[in-house]
Order: structure tokens, then C-alpha cells, then sequence
């Protein structure tokens, strides 16, 4: 009898450990010391960093939104669950990407170049192009625009 508790026991922390292992969640980027996982970059700029966090819990950290989108096409999307991305106003936080807006002005760079930023809204978007000028686009529209 006590060794079938005893069993029983070991099943349910090994079940507990496996399964909380695997939590859908992001991890903080670490400036200055994670790499890129596309272009192998170490993630520096706290305004532009982003992650993917798959169905079974795997972060990928990309230095640039571009390098995420980049990468995503070499991936199953079927397997992501989040998409996400630093944005101008509080640099460091991640937001949805998939629900952000995004700003690209040659008067606004970004680590890869393409002078992509992302905006955790329209307004603020909009209030920074009508300073630095530029194209607005929600996520769809930036997939189409970057080909993916």
C-alpha cells in the first residue's frame, strides 16, 4: 500500500514539473547579453526588441520586429502563440504585436535598418509620424508590406 501512494506521489510532482515547465508566457529580454535567435545580433535597443513564445512554451528573442517577422516565415504559425514586441512609449515592455501599430520613418532608426518602430496604439503612432513623418501600419498591413 505505501509504496502505490509512494508511486502515486512521484506520478503527480513529475506531472506538476513537466507541465508547468511548459507555460505560454514571455521571459524578460536581458539587453546587453541575449542574442537575436535570426541574425544572431545581441538584443541591445529596449525600444525594438521582440519575442515569439510557441504553443509549448519555447521563446525565440529577435533584436528587431523585422528579424521576429523574418523568422516566422521559416516556422510553422500554427505553433506560435504569441507574437510580441517592445514598443516606443515604455521601452522594455512587451505588447501583442499582433495587436500593436507600427511606425516606419527614415527619421526614426532601428537595429536592422528598416526604420520600424512599434506603438502600443494608433495615437501615439500618429503623433510621433506627424513629427518624424512616415508610414502607419497594424500588423497585417506590415506582413503584407514586408512580403510574409
Amino acid at each position: 500500500m505505501e509504496k502505490y501512494n509512494f508511486n502515486h506521489i512521484i506520478f503527480f510532482v513529475l506531472m506538476t514539473v513537466f507541465f508547468g515547465s511548459c507555460s505560454v508566457q514571455p521571459e524578460t529580454i536581458h539587453y546587453g547579453e541575449d542574442n537575436c535567435h535570426y541574425c544572431r545580433m545581441t538584443i541591445v535597443d529596449k525600444i525594438h526588441g521582440a519575442e515569439i513564445v510557441t504553443k509549448k512554451g519555447k521563446v525565440f528573442k529577435f533584436d528587431a520586429v523585422e528579424c521576429m517577422i523574418n523568422y516566422s516565415a521559416e516556422i510553422d504559425k500554427e505553433e506560435v502563440s504569441l507574437y510580441l514586441t517592445n514598443h516606443y512609449d515604455v521601452p522594455e515592455e512587451l505588447i501583442d504585436a499582433t495587436q500593436a501599430t507600427f511606425l516606419i520613418s527614415k527619421n526614426l532608426s532601428s537595429p536592422m535598418g528598416a526604420f520600424l518602430t512599434s506603438f502600443e496604439s494608433k495615437s501615439s503612432a500618429e503623433k510621433v509620424k506627424s513629427e518624424k513623418g512616415g508610414d502607419i501600419f497594424t500588423w497585417e498591413e506590415l506582413l503584407k508590406h514586408l512580403k510574409h
